[in-house]
């Protein structure tokens, strides 16, 4: 629990029927924070809802609102839909990455599971969705903040650490020489320093979380190889992966008071692992000498 009350507060996080952004939905929720939840799946969306709701008790109050927020209606409804419900927005949370959306390819549904080497032109605008979702929903919150008198708003992007890894690195996770996915995140860094400075003398705060590798479905292929799983949190310095509560709570920090004086920051929460990617291939020239 928080240990500022929040009752009458308003959360919005995005992306968030599983993973860290159902962790982030909770710890707001726990908080006191009314929340509205959003994502594609809608049984997946509910089922957060009724769990969240399970765990704070019935007092507080978890919305639902399934859409493609890549999409200007859909972004807009949900904002909407939170004023029309709570009647104000405090908190929003841009962690929606858009991977369960069907991808065309030629005007057709891919149902490829990996990309194309160098990537086709749609393979490489898809992840760009998931900047878009982070624009439309923040130009439609900032729109509803800018109307009240209060000057105590927080908008915080998840993006992912591997935003600021070399090129070297990103061509070894996509074996590919481009990475669309590292160039959307790096896209979620230029665009929370960008708001942040343009919305400073407005009471509305805009920071980043960057996640390492963190323990939610996403990475379901690593945590059931234990061998992998090993091998890849020696990489880590502190040796392990995170866990999704401990991205919601640097965000509840970041949307409160304590972090009053903070914006335009990104918080690389990822154990160390963006300190270790830049030398990775000096390392393993030096072992091959």
């Amino acid at each position: 629990m928080s240990d500022e009350v929040n009752n009458g507060k308003v959360a919005i996080v995005t992306g968030s029927c599983r993973g860290v952004g159902r962790a982030i939905a909770s710890e707001f929720a726990k908080a006191g924070y009314s929340v509205i939840i959003n994502g594609l799946d809608e049984m997946a969306l509910n089922q957060t809802a009724e769990d969240i709701a399970k765990i704070v008790g019935k007092n507080n109050r978890v919305v639902s609102s399934p859409g493609d927020i890549s999409e200007e209606q859909a972004s807009k409804l949900l904002l909407e839909k939170a004023v029309q419900l709570f009647g104000r927005i405090d908190v929003l949370v841009n962690n929606a990455e858009l991977l369960d959306k069907p991808m065309k390819i030629n005007g057709n549904i891919s149902n490829q599971s990996s990309p194309t080497s160098y990537f086709t032109l749609e393979e490489y605008e898809f992840p760009d969705s998931n900047l878009k979702a982070a624009y439309l929903c923040t130009k439609e919150a900032v729109k509803r903040m800018l109307k009240k008198d209060e000057k105590n708003y927080s908008i915080i992007n998840i993006s992912s650490c591997h935003e600021s890894i070399s090129q070297s690195d990103s061509y070894e996770a996509s074996k590919s020489g481009v990475n669309p996915f590292t160039s959307s995140k790096a896209g979620v860094e230029c665009l929370t320093k960008t708001l942040a400075l343009e919305l400073a003398d407005t009471g509305i705060r805009v920071n980043g979380i960057a996640p390492g590798i963190i323990a939610t479905d996403t990475n379901k292929e690593l945590l059931d190889n234990k061998e992998k799983k090993k091998q890849k949190e020696n990489e880590i310095p502190i040796h392990r992966m995170g866990q999704p509560e401990e991205i919601a709570k640097v965000a509840l920090f970041l949307a409160s008071n304590n972090a009053s004086y903070i914006t335009g920051t990104i918080l690389d929460v990822d154990g160390g692992l963006s300190l270790n990617l830049p030398t990775h291939f000096l390392e393993h020239d030096l072992e091959q000498a």
